[in-house]
């Protein structure tokens, strides 16, 4: 009986199982799109660079001697010509006075010599005198002006050594940290380092470009896919280490026409006005060139993006309007809204709204309202930098 009743039990449970109803289907979810549609977009091409000052010089000692004191503060802005040191100039005074001493016998004997020829120059003539001695008078004279002018010489070269134990700024900018204390020697043969002198406004920032990059770019503007500003003014943006956007714009001033064999890069530099001082030489950003503009380029807004380790990825409808997943390479941002690379095409539908309710293979429904402040599809066909690109990023 026990086998009887199992077998009647097993019959009534496949029974029930062959009568169930099959599982439903997911639920469409409401979602609004944008249409892909190619567009003129900045060309953005993203760099590190290095902040460099626009002038700098090395303070060193032109002479040799004792510090006396240090005429400046550290850190400080310095005009050009404004003392930073005073190098003891008591030997080289005393040297000076010897040379000018000197100076004064040799303008005496010039003279005396001199009055010689004089005398001598009608005697000749009268022949109360040889040639001969005239001639020697006159050379003897000559060569007292030589003596003259070589001490003069002399003179002049310990005024400038006397002058160098004050130690002045070259350039106007921004002194650095002295690299010599009071008591400390000095010496004009090694050129003893002082300080550095750093002008930081404006500032320079360099890049190294990939001579490969630089090379499609140049076959992209020769073919009318990149379109350059009409007066050629490359414009440069920085972002900081931590992320915050350096507030004043730059713009290309060098160009290098080499590349460089241990790296295969080519050199590119940029000129910022650093009114505030907050670029600082040594300083590593990041650079945005805006290098033209990309005539068919594709943007979509930042909220369609989730961002990857590859990357970023998207949700668009295909065919059978379902959600289907699609990698894309991102470029640079402008006006809250990427730069897509590759990955997307013109005509590809991007879901820009629940992304959190979406997995790939659901089924969605097109809602994009016609009283929204800024239509998904309208703000797509817009060029970075409208007001419409810039609703749409804000939203």
């Amino acid at each position: 009986m026990k086998r009887i009743f199992a077998g009647m039990a097993a019959c009534l449970l496949l029974a029930a199982c062959s009568d169930a109803e099959p599982p439903p289907e997911p639920q469409a979810v409401q979602v609004e799109t944008i249409q892909v549609a190619p567009q003129p977009v900045p060309n953005i091409i993203e760099l590190p660079g290095r902040v460099e000052p626009v002038r700098e010089a090395e303070v060193r000692a032109r002479v040799t001697g004792i510090v006396q004191a240090r005429l400046y503060e550290e850190g400080t802005e310095v005009r050009a010509g404004q003392p930073l040191f005073r190098i003891d100039p008591r030997e080289l005074r005393a040297s000076y006075a010897q040379t000018q001493a000197a100076l004064t016998r040799a303008r005496a004997t010039a003279a005396n010599a001199r009055a010689v020829v004089e005398r001598y120059r009608p005697l000749v003539v009268e022949n109360a005198i040889s040639g001969q001695e005239y001639d020697a008078a006159l050379a003897a004279a000559r060569e007292a002006e030589a003596n003259v002018a070589q001490i003069s010489a002399q003179l002049d070269a310990a005024s400038l050594q006397l002058g160098y134990t004050t130690v002045r700024a070259p350039i106007s900018g921004r002194a650095g940290r002295a690299q010599v204390t009071e008591g400390a020697l000095v010496s004009q043969a090694e050129g003893t380092l002082m300080t550095r002198i750093e002008q930081i406004s404006p500032v320079y920032v360099s890049f190294a470009q990939a001579a490969s990059d630089m090379l499609k770019l140049r076959r992209a503007v020769t073919a009318g896919e990149i379109e350059l500003p009409e007066n050629d003014r490359v414009e440069v943006r920085l972002t900081f280490s931590e992320g915050t956007e350096y507030p004043v714009p730059g713009y290309i001033d060098f160009l290098a026409y080499s590349v460089e064999e241990q790296t295969g890069t080519v050199e590119v530099r940029a000129e910022f006005p650093n009114p505030e001082g907050l670029l600082l030489p040594g300083e590593f950003v990041r650079a945005q060139i805006y290098a033209g503009t990309l005539q068919n380029g594709i943007i979509v807004p930042q909220r369609a993006v989730t961002l990857t380790e590859n990357g970023g990825s998207v949700f668009v409808v295909d065919a059978d309007g379902n959600a289907a997943a699609r990698q894309v390479r991102l470029g640079a941002m402008v006006d809250g809204r990427w730069i897509v690379e590759s990955g997307l095409q013109a005509g590809d539908v991007v879901i820009v709204s629940n992304l959190q309710k979406i997995r790939p293979g659901v089924p969605v429904t097109i809602a994009n309202s016609s009283n929204r402040r800024e239509p998904a599809q309208k703000a797509s066909a817009s060029p970075p930098g409208t007001a419409s690109a810039r609703s749409t990023g804000a939203e």
